[in-house]
């Protein structure tokens, strides 16, 4: 097994017995099978189950698979609308284990990867999901940053304007072929950049169903996942974040969309539904550039997962499916360019 997907247990249970209240080992790891960017193990001990988060060994990109933003994030919304699992540990020292981690509780929920939840019998619970789902979003956005001690977790302003320049940057870097379509958008959202409303919250960078834990028995979400992408940003971006990957084509994975799905026959909300709740709860009369929103959201994505299959070509990505999903990276810019040509913003 390569690095990635295995842990020296006996330095790893010394470690967490000398630094993690009430921790006792022996203990037994395992590796979560799924698309983590950054490796995320159960680990079994003898005073409990717990899940350790961990950068990817090797040469990473700047700014990359940052696991001490995300426990610094977990930490602080404790005690928020926002369910987070308890973390308990942050390890900076990369000679433990070979790179930086942190521990944190384990939860014991459903995590759902197809976006028509077909594995749920009642439309009902269908649209309570979708509504919970809202509901965390718009908590996310809401969270006052100076109580939570967060007001410093980005830079204000210009959001979509750095992070352009970042994932441009971090795309031309891990770029392997040509891509007619990624530079046609490239140069389109360099060009169309709306003016900066003043709008900023933190944002979780990955908001879609399958970073979301739900209770087994409700509709009800747990836990929020996968911080590593949040800052400080505008809450438009994880809206259209998510719309994105209501878009996509079925039979993709975890990529998979409701495109070409009955929405209404299955109890879930149409687009123009979703964003209309999550404006009434945010007090929200209209969101203006939409055609932009989705457009870069396509775009951001494209650029991870080209930095993804970048990655499994120097070994060191956390899926073993990683290197597959460069093929992604092309439709994905397609599919913006077509939404740029089609023009359709949302109406309120």
């Amino acid at each position: 097994m390569s690095a990635i997907e295995t842990l020296d247990t006996t330095v790893l249970t010394r470690y967490l017995e000398n630094n993690v209240d009430g921790f006792h080992g022996p203990i037994h790891v395992e590796k979560f099978s799924g698309g983590q960017s950054n490796p995320t193990f159960r680990v079994d001990a003898s005073s409990g189950q717990y899940v350790l988060r961990r950068q990817p060994p090797g040469k990473l990109l700047k700014s990359a698979h940052a696991v001490d933003r995300e426990y610094r994030v977990i930490a602080a919304l404790k005690d928020t609308d926002v369910p987070v699992a308890e973390v308990y540990h942050l390890c900076e020292d990369k000679n433990v284990i070979g790179s930086m981690f942190y521990l944190m509780e384990y939860c014991e929920g459903t995590v759902y990867w197809n976006p028509a939840l077909l594995d749920i019998a009642q439309n009902a619970t269908r649209s309570a999901m979708y509504e919970e789902m809202n509901r965390v979003m718009a908590a996310i956005h809401s969270v006052d940053l100076d109580a939570v001690g967060l007001s410093d977790y980005g830079k204000s302003g210009s959001y979509f304007e750095r992070q352009y320049s970042r994932w441009s940057s971090q795309y031309r870097a891990s770029e392997m072929q040509e891509n007619p379509s990624m530079n046609q958008l490239i140069d389109w959202l360099g060009s169309n950049m709306p003016g900066d409303d003043g709008r900023v919250s933190l944002v979780h960078g990955d908001f879609r169903l399958d970073n979301l834990m739900f209770h087994k028995n409700k509709a009800e979400v747990m836990a929020v996942l996968d911080w590593e992408l949040s800052t400080l940003g505008h809450p438009f971006a994880d809206l259209a974040y998510q719309c994105m990957h209501l878009r996509m084509p079925s039979g993709v994975g975890s990529l998979d969309g409701l495109q070409g799905v009955d929405r209404a026959t299955l109890g879930i909300p149409s687009e123009q539904e979703y964003i209309a709740s999550y404006c009434q709860r945010m007090g929200i009369e209209q969101i203006d550039h939409w055609v932009f929103y989705l457009a870069f959201s396509f775009f951001r994505l494209a650029a991870i997962l080209q930095g993804v299959a970048k990655r499994a070509t120097q070994g060191n990505a956390s899926s073993t499916e990683a290197a597959k999903l460069g093929q992604y990276v092309e439709p994905l810019a397609r599919m913006a360019v077509n939404i740029i040509q089609e023009g359709v913003e949302i109406n309120i």
